[in-house]
């Protein structure tokens, strides 16, 4: 599987239309989507699952108030149930010939929710839109639970993947899953990192809590378990210590805002903000680590409500 950073031929994000994600603060939404499609699209092609046309009209009409490169956004009309595309996607995967193909593993809805059954469909459609082969089994996997560098490492948190709470595969045991992410993803060595942030609907997805910044390196939260460092060291990575934002609460629920869930596009790194006096240091921090790219806030104290912010709703396809 490729890193994030390397080439990508697009993003692949689902336009938001399920209310019940944002209660009662769904009518920005649209406009946060425009946004990020505004920059995405200046820098390579961002494609767009919508349920029907008429949400395809809304979203167009969105796009081109906020002044989006239309010519480089393409819609694709298949119903989903969420636009949390980072989970349900399939993970794209290359060869050494630099062929791509997909790995399609099971969505169950974080082991949460009942309607997900849109959103499992989804691999099998995109291989078939893409004309890509598809390699598919049964266990379950979403793509905000696992990080990699594109040489072999691979994050992920023993919270998510190995907890009994929210469980996704009753039964593996972590060398069952370890090989799977081996035999699917190319990941030669898998680092266990201990728990996600507070307040994360997932139970313990890593980008929220650690991410790679370069093969040789990590941004971890400053709210990770403290072993953490240690464990990435051990592996014979550099850590780069990311703040967190102070926590963010709505409607007496804390919300899992964190620097962490950046997403890397072409020449482009997309930064979530909180209008948190931490915003402008995890910019600073990020931007030394990508001196290649341009390093942008988004501002999703109203994204986050949903539960997921930038990474979450992107998925990249690589070149």
């Amino acid at each position: 599987m490729p890193a994030e950073w390397e080439p990508h031929e697009a993003t692949w994000i689902a336009w938001p239309h399920n209310r019940e994600d944002w209660p009662g603060r769904f009518t920005p939404i649209p406009w946060v989507y425009g946004e990020i499609v505004r920059k995405l699209a200046a820098v390579e092609k961002v494609r767009i699952l919508v349920q029907n046309a008429a949400l395809e009209k809304q979203a167009r009409r969105v796009l081109e108030k906020v002044g989006a490169n239309l010519d480089g956004v393409e819609f694709f009309q298949r119903e989903t149930d969420r636009v949390w595309t980072r989970d349900y996607f399939p993970l794209f995967v290359k060869n050494v010939r630099g062929e791509i193909a997909l790995t399609a593993w099971r969505f169950n809805a974080w082991a949460k929710y009942d309607d997900w059954r849109r959103d499992a469909t989804i691999p099998a459609y995109i291989s078939d839109r893409l004309k890509l082969a598809s390699f598919e089994q049964d266990m379950v996997l979403e793509g905000g639970s696992i990080d990699v560098n594109g040489q072999g490492l691979l994050l992920t948190t023993e919270e998510c993947l190995l907890s009994t709470v929210q469980q996704r595969n009753p039964g593996m045991s972590r060398e069952e899953i370890e090989r799977r992410l081996a035999d699917y993803l190319g990941a030669a060595h898998v680092i266990w990192l201990k728990s996600g942030i507070a307040g994360d609907d997932t139970h313990g997805h890593v980008d929220d809590l650690a991410r790679f910044v370069k093969p040789d390196t990590v941004a971890l939260c400053a709210e990770s378990d403290t072993g953490d460092a240690v464990t990435l060291r051990r592996a014979g990575l550099k850590v780069v210590r990311l703040p967190m934002p102070r926590p963010l609460w709505f409607d007496g629920r804390q919300v899992p805002a964190s620097y962490a869930n950046f997403y890397v596009a072409n020449g482009l790194v997309l930064v979530p903000t909180f209008n948190d006096p931490n915003d402008r240091v995890a910019l600073g921090i990020l931007a030394k680590e990508f001196r290649d790219r341009e390093v942008i806030g988004i501002n999703c104290t109203d994204l986050i409500w949903g539960l997921g912010a930038l990474h979450c709703m992107t998925q990249q396809q690589p070149a």
